[in-house]
């Protein structure tokens, strides 16, 4: 484990294991670098570094200044802290826009942008759905928003054959996620997040991936984030909106492949 400082005083939780071109894995909302533990198994020869977002995992929580822009500076203090200069960037879901930050406002750190089951601006639809999420986290009503989070996050299938898991996660859920004011704020900032006109600037290599199951971010998220990013290739996944986490090793081969054409 090891711990980057951020400006403003916050502790940044991360890991560093193997050697190799250095890959960053970007979680979703739940910002906990956890998420990659099955992908991070499957890659073989390279430098991994997992993050928790501030607000989420291991990472400090303070009471308030989220944004997208801010983690995206986050992931360039711990690549500061640990000597990178330029890195590939894995994210998904809520870390697919942190990465198209990054390669927006700081281009040079990143090497190719891997952007996953993520979105370029909220929908009708979108809004409808996180609004609510974030009214349950307002309540404090932490069972409803776990179970919806597995409902919208796996597959049917997948949820039958854990459902003692992830009954047991929802049962937890209270002691290990971040205040729910905390998590309402980082709800907030996915709302707020809007940057569809500046994307045909990004030049980066980019390999966008969704899954047409996916019922929390639908696949018409990865098609519209195809047609803004020009130097962009698009491949289909399956297993819902936790892909990553569903088939590791599919997701793995997927993005060496790439980085090994890039």
């Amino acid at each position: 484990m090891s711990i980057a400082l951020a400006d403003d005083g916050c502790r940044l939780y991360y890991e560093v294991k193997g050697e190799g071109q250095p890959i960053v894995l970007i979680p979703g909302l739940g910002g906990d670098g956890r998420f990659w533990a099955g992908v991070e198994k499957a890659l073989k020869g390279f430098q991994i570094i997992t993050i928790d977002h501030r607000g989420a995992g291991r990472s400090d929580r303070p009471d308030n200044g989220y944004s997208i822009e801010r983690i995206a500076s986050d992931v360039l203090t711990i690549l500061d802290t640990e000597k990178i200069d330029g890195a590939h960037l894995v994210g998904h879901s809520t870390g697919g826009t942190v990465v198209q930050t990054i390669a927006l406002d700081a281009p040079e750190r990143a090497r190719s942008l891997v952007i996953s089951g993520s979105w370029a601006r909220p929908d009708a639809r979108f809004r409808a759905l996180f609004l609510s999420r974030w009214e349950m986290m307002q309540k404090g009503e932490v069972t409803a928003y776990q179970n919806l989070t597995h409902v919208f996050g796996y597959t049917a299938d997948w949820i039958a054959a854990h459902e003692l898991e992830l009954r047991e996660a929802v049962t937890s859920a209270a002691h290990y996620l971040a205040p729910y004011k905390v998590t309402a704020q980082r709800i907030a900032m996915l709302l707020d997040f809007d940057r569809s006109q500046e994307l045909a600037a990004i030049n980066q290599p980019t390999l966008l991936l969704g899954a047409r199951d996916d019922i929390m971010i639908p696949y018409h998220h990865i098609e519209e984030l195809r047609r803004l990013i020009v130097h962009s290739e698009m491949q289909e996944m399956q297993g819902g909106h936790f892909f990553p986490r569903l088939a590791p090793q599919r997701f793995a081969d997927v993005i060496t492949i790439f980085f090994n054409s890039t």
